[in-house]
């Protein structure tokens, strides 16, 4: 893709800094992944709603609707779904500048493209979580069909079946979500990012100055 010479970055007056100020909590991008089936979008939008309760600015960019939109001109190759996931991150980027919790839930099975979303974000910003569900538990749920037409050959290229996934190798978050409840994987993903100071029970104790520095895996769901 070529890049146009005649742009010049503007920088605005109000700053993410200052948005997240007003928001009194931090803007980070959640970046969920796993197989179709494992529950990302559920866990997305279930975390979101928890958010809300705790007056948080959020967005969820769902696989699906973006592929209505913003994504309408592209299939399934290997080059398509780069590129599905290059817009993402590019648009996950902008709500995080714009100082909201942004929520991606996208399969985005390739390390090569999650790892490149990463790299556009400051070290910190991109918490990526592995929604950790086995192929046989995604089959038996098979919300949309998708396995079953994947297994006669009416879905090309299907991630798990004739396209492979490659989980995350050190994700911040691993999520059990095929074995837990969704109420458990919620409340591990918001401790989590309770952990991380990204918001604070009580937003009047303390400074919101940023998130720590480092990333630690937590394993959801580990026998003990």
């Amino acid at each position: 893709m070529n890049k146009s010479t005649n742009t010049v970055w503007h920088s605005a007056t109000i700053t993410r800094a200052h948005r997240e100020q007003l928001n009194v909590h931090r803007s980070v991008v959640l970046w969920f992944t796993g197989l179709s089936g494992s529950g990302k979008s559920t866990l997305a939008h279930a975390v979101e709603d928890e958010l809300y309760q705790r007056s948080c600015r959020t967005f969820v960019l769902d696989g699906d609707n973006v592929r209505q939109g913003l994504c309408s001109d592209l299939g399934f190759s290997v080059q398509d779904r780069s590129e599905n996931i290059r817009r993402i991150s590019e648009a996950a980027k902008l709500l995080v500048e714009s100082g909201v919790i942004a929520m991606t839930a996208f399969i985005s099975p390739f390390r090569s493209d999650r790892q490149r979303a990463r790299s556009i974000f400051p070290h910190g910003d991109f918490i990526e979580i592995f929604c950790e569900a086995s192929l046989n538990v995604c089959e038996q749920r098979d919300v949309k069909g998708l396995y079953r037409r994947a297994r006669s050959g009416e879905v090309k290229e299907f991630t798990g079946i004739s396209s492979p996934y490659e989980a995350p190798a050190n994700p911040e978050l691993a999520v059990r979500t095929g074995e837990l409840p969704l109420e458990d994987c919620v409340a591990q993903v918001i401790e989590y990012l309770r952990q991380r100071n990204v918001f604070r029970e009580n937003p009047s104790d303390g400074d919101e100055s940023g998130l720590p520095a480092g990333r630690g895996r937590i394993v959801v769901g580990a026998p003990d």
